[in-house]
């Protein structure tokens, strides 16, 4: 957005890796901007140097409770709905749990934006709705049956987000993140992300532990695309481009081991004994997929949407922030 409007912008989970990468975009640009967590996943430290900022207001609230919804979205003119359970693992080992944050929180969120009257709802879908499709790469047409509980609630959001749309004339769009990586991702905790958690170990001179043979892939998407396409989403004026859902990623994908040649040089860069890191390997991991790769076409030509970061050019932004930061 690159007109002289300020807006008030609700971002959920906004305490989180990727919304508290949007909180700090957003206020960066000059605009309000409201962090809705409760702190299940999400850190402080995320967010702490905006807690002073007059433009930044955090409410410690739970999406499952539809009156601390209604309360956050006051006044705000776009909802950034980034709250969720994330992690394919956590949803076997808790479906309940996992439903009640990504189904009924969302259907919260959905009805209080309808009623606060927002002007448009961005909400993080998955590339796990893809599930057993094999097709790559993957349209956003074209999908197979869930592998997982989270897969089955990131589908719902998608069709909750269809019905209110068509029955309440709002305006709804869905990006399914691929494997989005970057700063203030977190590296601890069972349900980690896959790089932080090796960057981790790879300081610690601690071998990763890859499963499978480490041929699966994965699109592997820099934190600033992903900022890039909220914005794009928030902004467009292109009525065609809302009321549905696009892949939010680079476009090309990096199997397990190249990620991992790839972390070793360049955090050899600091640490040269990294080199030497021996890597384990273990058994496949239930509810995932071998290969994911995404089609950017429809973003492209309907949002404008231009990543500006390959995986391995945000790898080495991302290494030097995890240097800095995680030691």
């Amino acid at each position: 957005m690159e007109n002289a409007s300020t807006y008030n912008i609700l971002i959920t989970g906004g305490a989180g890796f990727i919304g508290s990468n949007l909180c700090e975009y957003f206020i960066n640009k000059g605009h309000h901007v409201v962090c809705l967590d409760n702190f299940a996943t999400g850190h402080r430290h995320n967010i702490e140097v905006l807690l002073s900022h007059p433009n930044f207001t955090l409410i410690e609230a739970d999406i499952r409770n539809l009156e601390d919804c209604e309360r956050a979205v006051q006044g705000c003119d776009f909802v950034l709905h980034q709250a969720a359970l994330g992690s394919v693992p956590r949803s076997i080992h808790d479906p309940i749990t996992t439903n009640e944050v990504n189904i009924s929180g969302f259907l919260n969120m959905l009805q209080a934006s309808r009623d606060a009257k927002v002007k448009r709802f961005i909400y993080a879908a998955s590339s796990s709705t893809y599930g057993d499709s094999v097709a790559i790469p993957k349209e956003e047409d074209k999908i197979g049956k869930p592998l997982s509980p989270y897969a089955i609630t990131k589908y719902v959001n998608e069709l909750y987000a269809d019905i209110f749309s068509k029955t309440y004339g709002m305006e709804t769009i869905g990006l399914r993140y691929f494997n989005v990586f970057g700063r203030k991702q977190d590296p601890n905790g069972a349900y980690a992300a896959v790089i932080p958690k090796f960057v981790m170990q790879l300081i610690s001179h601690e071998s990763p532990i890859i499963n499978g043979d480490g041929n699966y892939s994965r699109d592997f998407t820099y934190i600033d695309n992903i900022i890039q396409i909220n914005e794009l989403a928030m902004s467009t004026q292109n009525k065609d481009a809302v009321n549905t859902v696009y892949n939010a990623a680079f476009g090309d994908r990096t199997t397990l081991n190249d990620l991992v040649r790839y972390l070793k040089q360049s955090l050899s860069n600091f640490d040269s004994k990294i080199a030497d890191v021996p890597i384990i390997y273990g058994p496949n991991r239930a509810g995932d997929i071998p290969h994911s790769l995404a089609s950017i076409s429809k973003a492209k030509d309907l949002l404008g949407y231009n990543p500006k970061f390959s995986m391995q050019e945000g790898l080495n932004e991302a290494v030097k922030w995890y240097w800095d930061n995680l030691k």
